[in-house]
């Protein structure tokens, strides 16, 4: 009580941060009148003075008030649009790295022109990130006129895209493209071989449009780059075709919340008979388990039409939040290779993971990073906590007066189904045009058809009509139209009403049910009553929809046959709105904790995965790796000294076997040193020796293959074995994550247990890195040109093999430019104390080896 009477006193935060911001809009309304009577030739001379400004000191803070005048006047010219107050307002906001909430029609898409003018001076890139590819395209058009005209060059990133060509896009001031795009080339450019292979050139500066569709509805899903696995999918159909004898309760129990299935003693008895196994959670069955397992998911908990379509013969997820299709994305861990088997489809191969990211960790790589949205204050926290990103609340342009009316609950969904068409028909019959929101493909169907039978004319937008969607929700607003559309997150195209329409009450919003996150409810709201236009919105539900289902309706449904209420009867109370809202509440914490658990894990391989780029990158941007090769030696023989020969006693007490041994295996050297040599040697002398040893037999591989083949030998083979050790890497933390929440029964913290194998994990891949690079430098030859350009083929169909995912993505294979004629070949080696292969029973040291 005390804080509401203190805001209304003094105002809210954000009403005191737009007041200092309107401070900074009336300083460039100050400089209109010197901008406006300029030619278009000095207009566009400002860019170049602007630069030089930057190169003499001054700052993009600086700049902002005459760079923003300047963009304002190129709009007016070029589109004869001129920035409102409250779009400069956005403008500063995204300029100064934070997230602009601006109601639907405010004209986000103009408001960024000017920050993104500002920050693309420095010459170091701007990436303008939208939903998909059609926004994408029309945006770099269409306000690309205003930068063009001031001597920016513009790019659109989009699918079918090749390097070469995404290569030149990356290079120009600003550069357009999708969240989905810009994350695959980052993934794909750390898999090159060559700097000039790379396509992007740096993270300086972002604005995400539709932020809270893409910061934080898709980053429950990483990106991931796969590979095939070398696995059948037989028993896909085997697990598959049990499934119908399974029924709920009896065999498996689900948790809708948590979206889990457990088996049950009797499901887990069933499987056994089915499969024809004596124990299901015996080790050797464990593969057999983890099939039923993504098997019950794909047949009880995910739902054709709602979680995914089928499409061109393959299954095609849905993304929950947008109803948009997610082309090239699949589920992980053989749950998609599970639907397709539930679908009939056929089966792709398991993947391995060859690169991976999360949106989280993506974004958090741009210097400064800045979005807009219409609904984003409901997040600000996760926004805030994840991202470092704060939300400031734009002022409309125009008074909002759009009526919200109070939200109808009938007693199950064939009420709500017919009293849902009943107004539809009743508005519809005067003209008011009406967009009907769905939060499911399966329920805009379900009306459309309904609405066949009652001979309403309207147009269905979901994710089966993806490619018709601006044409359908630009046309959405004229009189006597009924849109249907699933989920309208982030469409990106403005619903103007059409002639006669304000006077009937403007587009009228009905929401076939509440989405469990309110900000989605609020986007669909928002469609309505653009700039001072007039509107209404509503919401029906039933007691049998998901949201009240899963999250307790008993209550009100034990009030509603206490009040004697008939089927077709609502009720409207606020008691039943607050229901609502908590457990709304209770999704949106639920679908943070999953987001911040995903994060948590990847920030584990995320400072992994730092090592290994910046590891590769040095390789690449270096013409001489000679140094880091000397570290790896002197690393690998202070081990052996360290684990072989030191505080072991005298030298004569060594274990001289397992020295030479070892040496031998890492170093492809033989220590012959004389009796003598060994006796009375401290650790410090034996590793001032095994060093110069080291370098002597190194000094003779260069020699052999000459100093400048050495050093495109050295980069080209240490690659070669991060980019194979990094891979393996990946799939044992796979496995790794896999089990690791089974440790909380334990009583141990499943992520600090992720944390900590994980390092020992990643440790020993570094060291392995040094062992494979070097023992593979001391035993390399140069071969004949046959020999090599059959090891050639032989590695270029590996590495087919391991981009065919990148190819359905759409991206060009990496090449390798080296430029390079030779190639490694390791040597089988017989160890000095293995048996001699001759056969002879002795070891190979006191056989052959003698004379070798």
């Amino acid at each position: 009580m005390v804080g509401k009477v203190l805001t209304k006193v003094f105002g809210s935060k954000n009403d005191r941060i737009v007041k200092q911001y309107r401070r900074m809009v009336q300083a460039i309304n100050d400089l209109e009148p010197s901008i406006e009577p300029l030619s278009d030739e000095e207009l566009k001379a400002k860019t170049a003075e602007f630069k030089d400004r930057l190169s003499q000191g001054e700052t993009l803070d600086d700049l902002l008030p005459e760079a923003f005048a300047v963009v304002r006047e190129a709009a007016k010219r070029v589109l004869g649009e001129r920035h409102y107050d409250v779009q400069l307002i956005g403008g500063i906001v995204l300029h100064q790295g934070k997230i602009a909430e601006m109601k639907t029609g405010e004209g986000k898409t103009l408001t960024s022109t000017a920050p993104v003018y500002l920050n693309a001076l420095s010459g170091k890139g701007v990436h303008v990130v939208t939903v998909n590819d059609y926004l994408a395209s029309r945006d770099v058009e269409w306000m690309g006129e205003v930068y063009r005209f001031l001597g920016m060059s513009t790019a659109c990133i989009v699918h079918d895209m090749d390097d070469d060509q995404r290569r030149q896009a990356y290079g120009a001031d600003i550069t357009y493209g999708t969240n989905n795009e810009f994350g695959f080339d980052y993934l794909r450019d750390n898999m090159k071989f060559s700097l000039e292979d790379y396509c992007q050139r740096g993270f300086n500066y972002a604005i995400v449009d539709e932020v809270d569709s893409i910061l934080i509805d898709e980053a429950r899903t990483p990106l991931i780059i796969s590979g095939p696995a070398e696995q059948t999918t037989d028993l896909y159909l085997k697990v598959d075709r049990i499934m119908r004898h399974f029924k709920v309760d009896d065999h498996y129990t689900k948790d809708e919340k948590a979206r889990q299935i457990m088996l049950t003693d009797d499901g887990v008895a069933l499987a056994e008979e089915l499969l024809e196994l004596d124990n299901l959670y015996d080790p050797r069955n464990i593969n057999h388990l983890h099939h039923v397992n993504q098997a019950l998911k794909a047949h009880f908990l995910f739902q054709r039409d709602v979680d995914y379509i089928v499409r061109n013969g393959g299954v095609v997820i849905v993304d929950e939040f947008t109803g948009r299709t997610m082309e090239g994305r699949r589920y992980s861990d053989g749950l998609h290779q599970a639907l397709e088997a539930k679908e009939g489809v056929k089966i792709e191969k398991e993947n391995q993971t060859l690169a991976s990211i999360t949106f989280q960790n993506y974004f958090r790589m741009y210097d400064k990073l800045a979005g807009m949205t219409g609904t984003a204050d409901t997040e600000a926290p996760e926004f805030k906590k994840i991202y470092e990103l704060d939300v400031v609340i734009i002022p409309t342009h125009q008074k909002m007066v759009r009526i919200d009316y109070a939200d109808l609950i009938y007693k199950n969904q064939a009420a709500k189904y017919r009293n849902i068409v009943r107004e539809i028909k009743e508005l519809n019959a005067k003209g008011q045009p009406i967009l009907v929101g769905t939060i499911s493909i399966d329920v805009s169907e379900k009306i459309s058809k309904m609405l066949s039978k009652e001979d309403i004319p309207h147009d269905v937008l979901n994710a089966k009509q993806h490619e018709r969607e601006a044409e359908i929700i630009a046309e959405a607003g004229q009189k006597g139209r009924v849109t249907i559309a699933t989920n309208m997150a982030g469409r990106g195209t403005d619903i103007k009403l059409g002639e006669g329409v304000r006077e009937i009450g403007g587009l009228h919003i009905l929401g076939t049910g509440r989405h469990e996150s309110r900000r989605i409810d609020n986007q669909l709201r928002g469609r309505s009553g653009r700039q001072g236009d007039p509107g209404s919105s509503r919401f029906y539900l039933s007691l049998e929809d998901d949201l009240l289902r899963i999250f307790g309706s008993d209550r009100l449904s034990s009030v509603m046959d206490k009040l004697g209420m008939e089927e077709d009867e609502p009720i409207e109370h606020s008691m039943v709105t607050r229901a609502i809202e908590n457990a709304q509440r209770k999704v949106e914490g639920h679908n943070f904790d999953i987001r911040k658990h995903l994060l948590e894990y990847d920030d584990v391989m995320n400072k992994q995965r730092e090592v290994v780029y910046s590891q590769r990158r040095e390789v690449l941007e270096g013409e001489n790796i000679r140094p880091i090769i000397d570290d790896f030696i002197s690393d690998l023989a202070s081990q052996i000294v360290a684990e072989l020969a030191s505080s072991r006693g005298s030298s004569e007490e060594w274990d001289w076997e397992a020295i030479e041994d070892r040496v031998e295996q890492v170093f492809n050297l033989k220590l012959d040193w004389a009796e003598e040599e060994r006796n009375d040697m401290t650790s410090e002398e034996f590793s001032e020796k095994l060093n110069e040893a080291i370098q002597q037999a190194y000094a003779v591989q260069e020699e052999r293959n000459g100093s400048e083949q050495m050093r495109q030998l050295e980069r080209m083979v240490m690659l070669q074995v991060v980019d194979g050790l990094w891979k393996e890497h990946l799939l044992q933390m796979d496995h790794l994550k896999e089990g690791i929440g089974l440790r909380g029964y334990g009583q141990k913290n499943p992520l600090m247990e992720y944390k900590r194998e994980g390092y020992d994990l990643f440790a020993n891949m570094v060291e392995a890195v040094k062992q494979h690079t070097i023992a593979n430098l001391m035993r390399i030859q140069l071969v004949q040109d046959e020999e090599l350009a059959r090891l050639e083929e032989e590695r270029r169909l590996q590495r087919e093999q391991e981009m065919a995912a990148m190819k359905r993505l759409g991206a060009k294979e990496p090449s390798d430019n080296s430029g390079s004629k030779t190639v490694q070949r390791s040597e089988e080696k017989v160890g000095r104390n293995a048996p001699c292969p001759c056969g002879s029973g002795k070891k190979y040291k006191k056989c052959c080896g003698k004379a070798a």
